[in-house]
């Protein structure tokens, strides 16, 4: 791919604002070199002369570039916030690089979580790898714990895991879900599908209200074990990403 091209791709600017900055020189090679608006990003020898760098070796403003495509990072999403890229308030992206809001294809949440709810949020820019980590087909089990508004029933677990629930509006049973009471208004829930408000509508059908929910764990990925604060992202390393089979 051509220089102005893949720094377009990666949310640089438009065409025209990618080669003003190539022009002015802040685009150039681990060395220092400037770089060309035909030089190209990859491996080998250039098809026909100038350059072609791998990603890692070229600079903008005299530092790395953002991550590649098929970047996947997590952020420990606080409340208030909202999985958009244009509603009111504030967003998820206002916690993000500003660029990647502008990359081509988009960096996207894997799955939303409400404006109400905190926890682990993945993002990606591989739609391929999204399907993989969303699809209940591939097995990854998302763990919520909620506190409610009312104190428990006592037959929260065995309603959940019976695999015979039907939200309101739908026509479709939930797949059975695992839960654990970890107080009288302290529940931990894993699902293993991502339906709208699911986690709420559960608890709805049981004649009680989520007054606070987070999302502890996406597969075998746990936020403590990530060591986030509230609002702090981070992109996964190698050995977190074969965790989420990714």
């Amino acid at each position: 791919m051509k220089l102005r091209q893949y720094l377009q791709s990666l949310g640089y600017g438009t065409r025209r604002e990618v080669e003003a900055l190539i022009a002015e020189g802040r685009v150039t090679g681990a060395d220092g070199e400037a770089l060309y608006v035909d030089d190209e990003v990859g491996e080998g020898a250039p098809s026909r002369g100038g350059h072609r760098l791998p990603h890692a070796a070229i600079r903008f403003d005299g530092g790395a570039l953002d991550a590649p495509p098929g970047l996947l990072a997590v952020l420990h999403k606080p409340v208030g916030v909202t999985c958009s890229t244009k509603d009111p308030g504030r967003l998820v992206y206002d916690l993000l690089p500003p660029r990647w809001k502008a990359r081509d294809p988009i960096v996207s949440p894997v799955g939303r979580l409400d404006k109400d709810t905190s926890g682990l949020l993945l993002f990606t820019d591989d739609g391929q790898l999204l399907h993989r980590l969303t699809s209940p087909k591939y097995h990854q089990p998302k763990v919520y714990r909620a506190t409610l508004a009312e104190d428990l029933r006592g037959n929260e677990a065995a309603l959940f895991a019976a695999g015979t629930l039907m939200l309101e509006g739908e026509h479709k049973p939930l797949l059975p879900a695992e839960f654990e009471v970890l107080g009288p208004r302290e529940a931990r829930l894993t699902l293993h599908e991502g339906r709208y408000h699911q986690v709420r509508r559960m608890f709805a059908a049981t004649g009680n209200a989520v007054a606070t929910l987070h999302r502890e764990a996406i597969g075998g990925l746990t936020l403590d074990a990530l060591g986030l604060a509230e609002g702090e992202w981070r992109m996964l390393g190698e050995a977190e990403r074969a965790v989420l089979g990714a």
